[in-house]
């Protein structure tokens, strides 16, 4: 029996798609049912997450579809334009019924993101905001400034991300910036919160273009009707809007000014 693949191993997505789910216990930190399962099928075994849409606790500003689906929607997106990671995501039945399955990353120490006093802040990240704690010092929020990092943000300006907290960015065994629950994105308006905010202004790289344009002719060409099944016209009418925007400013886009801009708690 192999043990974990690699989430970019062609095998990882039919394993959580396909394969026998069997609970080991409660993510009891998570506001929604999540659960940690073990996923076997033909030889291999991993661990993955299991949100089933029975356990997930109505949002008065998300009432169509599921947050389950807007997970297999965010992975659809990003894998369609290979813009940033996430692990493979399906819808399927599990045990207490349809929910998201996606692969669990085993992670490493390095975290790329943090809250530190500010002569801590590693080399190379990107501060994004200053402030003091509840004994009054001075710390920052900072981020990596590596490349899957600014593909992640790009990712969070695509699908309108409203919840991306530090800790929803994991820094995998394989050397892997992956991102995760992705469960609040996708709506009609605008809602962007990321702790995700060191390049404002700054021009996108040319990869990130040419994968944005890639994202782009697939709403047109097959992904928009994948994506129909998560997501309602307006809210896919929307993500094309925010997609040609984001390639007519050519540039990082500035925070809005009628909502908290960072999420809270940051972790």
């Amino acid at each position: 029996m192999t043990e974990y693949p690699d989430p970019t191993d062609p095998a990882a997505f039919p394993l959580v798609e396909r394969g026998g789910l069997e609970v080991e216990g409660r993510l009891v930190e998570a506001s929604n049912t999540t659960l940690l399962c073990r996923v076997e099928s033909d030889g291999l075994a991993a661990r993955a997450v299991y949100k089933p849409v029975t356990g997930e606790r109505p949002l008065w500003d998300f009432p169509d579809g599921t947050l389950a689906g807007r997970e297999v929607a965010t992975y659809l997106i990003s894998e369609t334009a290979e813009l940033g990671r996430v692990p493979p995501t399906v819808l399927r039945e599990g045990p207490f019924g349809e929910g998201m399955v996606q692969l669990w990353v085993e992670t490493a120490d390095d975290e790329p993101v943090r809250v530190c006093a500010p002569d801590e802040v590693p080399p190379g990240f990107r501060v994004v905001l200053r402030a003091v704690d509840e004994t009054g010092d001075p710390v920052v929020l900072a981020h990596s400034a590596d490349p899957a990092v600014a593909e992640l943000a790009v990712l969070d300006v695509v699908v309108n991300n409203t919840d991306r907290k530090g800790g929803h960015l994991l820094s995998g065994v394989d050397g892997r910036i992956y991102g995760v629950d992705h469960g609040v994105c996708l709506h009609r308006d605008p809602k962007l919160r990321t702790v995700l905010w060191g390049w404002v202004g700054e021009p996108l790289p040319d990869g990130v273009v040419d994968k944005l344009r890639k994202l782009r002719w697939s709403l047109d060409h097959g992904l928009g009707e994948s994506l129909a099944a998560h997501l309602t016209v307006a809210e896919r009418e929307a993500l094309v809007r925010r997609t040609d925007a984001l390639l007519a400013a050519g540039v990082f886009p500035t925070p809005g000014d009628d909502w908290h801009a960072i999420p809270w708690p940051l972790f």
